[in-house]
């Protein structure tokens, strides 16, 4: 018979088994076994990732595509050993058996079981929306799970990386979304416009304002403008109306002084005022027969006086 020695790793939690008997278990443990009636088990104690990908149905009987990882680890590798065979081969260190894959497949299922309840609770639009409220849920649920905590397992974290809908949906949902923004940007421009319109409103308004102010002094001006012309042509009219009396009284005196003259002697004056003038006078024609008229008449109005 050969005696063996195994060493075991720091990140696996070694357990050895003597005819079926626990003899020997811990992280990292080495010791020397008789190989025909001894077995061991390694159970690994580091943190481990598993990626997953499942489809689900929304409230709304839409299919939904989520794609993520967890991280899990076996924080009692004892218990895990009881449940499930993680015996090795030691000279390979490979599993006899795949019920170490098949805790994998436990630990994704429950993560979809959960999964699946938060899904069908949303419809299309929060269930690609809400993806963190969604993945705080399934991971709380998940590391309340009773079937894992009694395999010793201990869910660490949990992400959806990707949740897609159909492609056709998907389309479709793109569209909707383009036509949304197309109608917010149309509602920003009619914004805009309206605005710009709004504003216009307000500067002619308030030109239209300037020259109906405009207009009233304008109208103001004409009118005050004819009342001082009417003032003007009734203080000129009163003043024509006024020359015309003084000359009216002017020539009642004249004819009041002149009346009582001989004709004589208003010729006399008249020749009186012809040579006070007579600077004035461009042509004028005397003949004798004329000045003997007027010697002979006025001489014969002084014979008379």
């Amino acid at each position: 018979m050969i005696i063996k020695y195994f060493k075991g790793e720091p990140n696996t939690y070694v357990i050895r088994y003597k005819k079926g008997i626990v003899k020997k278990e811990g992280a990292g443990l080495t010791f020397w076994y008789w190989p025909h009636n001894t077995s061991i088990a390694t159970v690994p104690v580091i943190s481990q990732d598993a990626p997953f990908i499942f489809n689900e149905t929304t409230a709304n009987y839409q299919e939904i595509s989520i794609q993520g990882q967890l991280s899990y680890r076996l924080v009692a590798p004892t218990e895990t050993a009881k449940v499930l065979d993680y015996t090795i081969d030691p000279k390979t260190r490979r599993y006899l058996s795949k019920d170490p894959e098949k805790l994998i497949n436990r630990v994704i299922n429950a993560v979809q079981a959960n999964t699946r309840s938060g899904v069908n609770n949303l419809s299309l639009d929060d269930a690609l929306i809400k993806v963190k409220e969604l993945t705080s849920e399934v991971l709380s649920s998940v590391q309340n799970e009773p079937k894992l905590k009694a395999l010793g397992v201990v869910i660490e974290s949990l992400y959806f990386t990707a949740v897609k809908a159909t492609p056709e949906m998907q389309k479709a949902l793109e569209a909707d979304y383009r036509e949304s923004l197309q109608q917010r940007s149309d509602l920003a421009i009619y914004t805009r416009r309206k605005a710009a319109v709004a504003e216009e409103s307000k500067i002619k308004n308030s030109e239209l304002d300037n020259e109906v102010e405009l207009e009233e002094r304008r109208r103001d001006l004409v009118v005050k403008q004819s009342e001082n012309r009417i003032k003007q042509a009734q203080a000129e009219a009163k003043a024509i109306e006024m020359e015309a009396e003084a000359e009216t009284k002017a020539d009642e005196i004249r004819y009041r002084l002149y009346k009582d003259l001989s004709p004589q002697t208003m010729v006399g004056l008249a020749l009186k005022e012809w040579a006070a003038n007579a600077g004035t006078i461009d042509n004028l024609t005397i003949t004798p027969d004329l000045v003997s008229k007027v010697v002979s008449y006025i001489g014969g109005n002084g014979n008379e006086q």
